[in-house]
């Protein structure tokens, strides 16, 4: 699934301005192509819209991977590890994970293709508005950091993702709680202080052994596949409006850069088993009843199992602080943001010694006018 490298790497997919011959871009929220330089426009040309294939996991995950490997021309970041693409013609950039710098240097490897792609919605300006507005709004942020993290390096980036389609079996072991009200006596003493026994109810919980088999269907379980992103970040981004992919198509990448998958396949899954646990765990405790549930054992199989492989659409900015990379993340989709930032030492500690002196001064001013009295 990332074997074969080559030496001689094949062209990348260009698409030629008939204006000016600059290579077109793809116009966020269109369906066109277009020159950054003349303005001229060119429709993507499509197949009619159809389903996203799905894969059969099982064939894959053994190696079967035949008419659906492809050639990705792979930069490789030397900050990160991370393997995208660069614009065509384009022989340095800065790496849109880390801010590092990195010379186009690529190799051809062969990975599965893409079956699907959401195309970006939110466009370069939009995004560098959100960018502006978070970047204004923090508090106690280095006064550097205005320079460091202008608002126009900020770069679209497609993130790769996996899609999966199971069936699963669960054999379970437990036990069933069931509440009942007992008669309690306890002794308190009354408001002359005298002792006095009275009774009470309390409830109580039975507990009985349980066991049994659930199953479950899940639709649409994503994994992200690329480890270059804050984690916590990249998942708040979520949900995604999975049923708008499209059939890939070259043109849609055009202009942006595209990031080779970091998780493979299997291990894609063996996540997307954890994601879905708790919704497991959920349907056994509907399955055992009563007033309380303990899952003692879970012994899960999955079958029936189909993937996608996609691309995600984001914006991100990736800057440098202090030998640290912080990074603005936006879903160029709906709009919602996820953002890192440094905090300014000298600006925090300035207010606390601020807070710490109107402290002395109220004590001072109490102080005298004690003394007055």
């Amino acid at each position: 699934m990332a074997e074969a490298t080559t030496t001689t790497p094949p062209a990348q997919h260009q698409f030629p301005c008939k204006g000016c011959g600059a290579s077109l871009q793809f116009a966020p929220g269109t369906d066109n192509l277009k020159c950054p330089y003349c303005g001229f426009e060119n429709r993507i040309q499509t197949a009619p819209p159809a389903p996203v294939p799905r894969l059969d996991y099982q064939s894959f995950a053994a190696g079967d991977v035949t008419g659906a490997e492809g050639e990705v021309l792979a930069v490789h970041c030397h900050g990160c590890g991370a393997e995208s693409t660069l614009p065509p013609d384009t022989t340095a950039g800065k790496c849109p994970f880390c801010a590092a710098a990195i010379v186009a240097e690529a190799q051809s490897k062969k990975l599965i293709k893409p079956q699907g792609v959401l195309p970006f919605s939110v466009n370069k300006p939009q995004a560098q508005g959100l960018f502006k507005t978070w970047i204004s709004s923090l508090w106690f942020a280095p006064s550097a950091l205005a320079k460091t993290a202008q608002a126009g390096q900020i770069d679209g980036v497609y993130i790769p993702a996996w899609v999966y389609y199971t069936d699963s079996q669960s054999a379970y072991t437990g036990e069933r709680g069931e509440d009942y009200w007992a008669t309690e006596t306890y002794t308190e003493r009354d408001a002359q202080g005298r002792s006095v026994t009275r009774t009470r109810q309390v409830r109580r919980t039975r507990w009985y052994p349980a066991s049994g088999t659930v199953a479950k269907h899940f639709d649409d379980v994503l994994v992200l596949a690329s480890q270059s992103l804050p984690e916590h970040r990249a998942e708040k981004l979520q949900p995604w409006d999975l049923p708008a992919v499209i059939p890939y198509a070259d043109e849609y990448l055009a202009g942006f850069v595209a990031q080779s998958y970091q998780v493979d396949l299997v291990k894609g899954f063996d996540h997307a088993k954890v994601l879905v646990d708790p919704e497991i765990r959920r349907t056994i405790e509907a399955d055992i009843g009563g007033d309380h549930q303990r899952i003692t054992s879970v012994d899960s199989k999955f079958f029936n199992t189909f993937f996608k492989h996609i691309l995600l659409p984001l914006w991100i900015s990736a800057y440098r602080y202090h030998s640290t990379t912080y990074r603005f993340l936006i879903n160029a989709r709906t709009g919602q943001v996820q953002g890192e930032r440094p905090y300014s030492v000298w600006k925090i500690a300035a207010l606390v010694l601020a807070i710490l002196a109107a402290l002395v001064l109220i004590f001072l001013v109490f102080q005298s006018q004690q003394g007055m009295r």
